[in-house]
């Protein structure tokens, strides 16, 4: 009889947890054995032996210290904002909600992971940015700008991390979320929203969850500092 082959059990912390792209995420990886540490500030995912739940709110509570395990081997922040108005509409709050979402909502999670992450031996981190970020888009000021806070927080902690925890951000385009649901909400929209891009569909939150296992796992352990387009192409094709 063959030896079946023993997987690993690896610990994530997933901020966000309750995203679209969250809940996809949490599945694959429960469904290959692995553990999930699931933090959202609302409808949290019932916990049981593989997903440990808690309900916060990153930016005004802190992760307790007894929470996380010993050793994690990748951290996502999930949490974003899709505000898109003109610039005239924007407030100054508006701003520094996005700022406050997208990057403090970061800084935190990894300080709070930081000592986790560090004693793994193939530790990862992935963060989120948006294609607006490299491709100036009318009405993406207040994300964009947000965003591209992420990104240099990203680029800044690869090099500082290194060699211990790699760090990368995946920059998106539309995606089928439930953020982007108003943006989406008809057909007209959504095929409307298609042939902007060289590809012609929208994001696929299975596909962006295939793209963050990757850089989770052991595969992409000569990968670090990138911010990696899933845009469909329309950051950088013109068709």
């Amino acid at each position: 009889m063959k030896n079946k082959s023993i997987i690993k059990v690896m610990n994530y912390l997933i901020v966000g947890g309750n995203s679209t792209i969250g809940k996809v995420l949490i599945h694959s990886l429960v469904q290959q054995g692995h553990t999930c540490y699931v933090i959202s500030r609302s409808d949290v995912t019932p916990s049981n032996s593989s997903v440990k739940s808690l309900k916060i709110n990153i930016l005004e509570e802190e992760i307790p210290e007894d929470y996380l395990p010993d050793v994690l081997e990748g951290l996502v922040y999930l949490p974003g904002t899709i505000n898109l108005k003109p610039f005239r509409a924007l407030s100054a709050d508006a701003f520094r909600e996005a700022y406050e979402i997208n990057f403090i909502g970061s800084v935190k999670s990894i300080q709070a992971a930081e000592k986790s992450l560090k004693n793994s031996e193939n530790a990862s981190i992935v963060l989120f940015s948006t294609v607006a970020v490299k491709t100036g888009m009318p009405f993406h000021a207040a994300v964009a700008s947000a965003k591209g806070a992420v990104e240099g927080l990203s680029r800044s902690l690869a090099a500082e991390f290194a060699p211990k925890v790699r760090v990368n951000t995946i920059a998106l385009s539309l995606t089928d979320t439930q953020m982007a649901n108003r943006l989406l909400n008809s057909e007209s929209k959504v095929k409307a929203m298609e042939e902007r891009h060289p590809l012609k569909q929208i994001g696929d939150p299975n596909d962006i969850s295939a793209l963050v296992e990757f850089l989770l796992s052991k595969n992409a352990k000569w990968i670090t500092g990138e911010i990696i387009r899933a845009d469909g192409g329309i950051g950088t094709l013109k068709v």
